[in-house]
């Protein structure tokens, strides 16, 4: 019986590991990609929750309330961008004032703080209808989405359009003596970015029945957790390695905050680990996650020195 626990938390732990690579994904375009710290994001996976619980709500079809709410997190990602390139507003200042106003647009669209799904036709439910098992669905909904968004970013990364925008992150001087517009560039990471996170948020508030007010608060921390562990897994490598480490960086870091909650019911701990608890033990992950890859280069020196010698 313990043992069939264990399982059943890897396996919800990689199933919403995929689901959260989404917004990853989206992070990894705007953080690493573009150099660009968009603070957009909490607020834009929420609207991607908002919109496609209302629109589910209202009888539009789960993909296509999917399909919406990505819209909608690309509109917040060009306010963002409007921002910073027009209105020449810092881009970490320009990423808290758009999440900032998305709180209010929030509580618009659903109306009240939680917004339920309760008997509601979802992505899930159809999977479920077509003979996949409920413990399974999510899974299957995430492996789908995860693999073609995967390949259509680094397809997208080898067009022209892509390579101006990676480009653009690391050296804009370069972009602009070309004649390019990098400020154009900008505003097409948050756009495309944001719409990832929304889409990730869109799925999320499908999957666990709800969409709620606060379901994207740490969203940056727990996206740059997934980006760090991924980094530490695939060091320099092609984009397709980043963007693989990526998915497993998200999968890691959901499987070892179950084990943790795990460990937790099932000791005598004097002070138990709760859902609270997450936002601390991010923080300690992420933390770790920075500091690995500068231990290692500091091995990997003091070894070729040693090798000198």
């Amino acid at each position: 019986m313990a043992i069939t626990n264990w399982l059943w938390d890897i396996q919800g732990g990689v199933t919403l590991g995929i689901i959260w690579a989404m917004m990853a994904l989206g992070l990894y375009l705007t953080y690493r990609v573009l150099n660009y710290a968009d603070m957009t994001v909490d607020g834009s996976l929420t609207l991607g929750g908002a919109i496609s619980a209302v629109a589910v709500t209202a009888g539009v079809p789960p993909i296509l309330a999917i399909l919406i709410a990505m819209v909608g997190g690309m509109a917040a990602g060009s306010v963002t961008g409007f921002l910073h390139t027009k209105l020449k507003i810092p881009d970490l200042l320009a990423g808290i004032l758009t999440q900032f106003g998305l709180y209010s647009i929030n509580l618009r669209i659903m109306g009240k703080a939680n917004f339920g799904l309760l008997n509601q036709v979802t992505l899930f439910s159809q999977i479920k209808d077509l003979g996949v098992p409920s413990k399974w669905a999510g899974l299957v909904v995430g492996l789908i989405f995860i693999v073609i968004l995967v390949i259509g970013i680094y397809c997208f990364f080898g067009t022209e359009i892509g390579c101006a925008l990676r480009a653009t992150g690391n050296n804009p001087d370069m972009v602009r003596a070309m004649g390019s517009n990098t400020k154009a560039y900008i505003v097409l990471g948050l756009v495309i970015g944001n719409g990832l996170v929304a889409m990730c948020g869109a799925i999320l508030a499908q999957y666990q029945g709800y969409a709620d007010i606060n379901m994207g608060v740490g969203t940056i921390v727990i996206g740059l957790a997934a980006i760090m562990i991924g980094e530490v897994i695939f060091s320099k490598k092609s984009y397709m390695h980043r963007l693989t480490g990526v998915v497993i960086g998200s999968i890691v870091y959901r499987i070892v905050i179950a084990f943790v909650l795990r460990i937790s019911l099932n000791s005598n701990f004097i002070i138990k680990i709760t859902a609270d608890d997450m936002k601390l033990i991010t923080a300690i992950l992420v933390a770790i996650a920075m500091v690995l890859p500068r231990m290692q280069k500091k091995a990997a020196a003091k070894s070729a020195k040693g090798d000198h010698k």
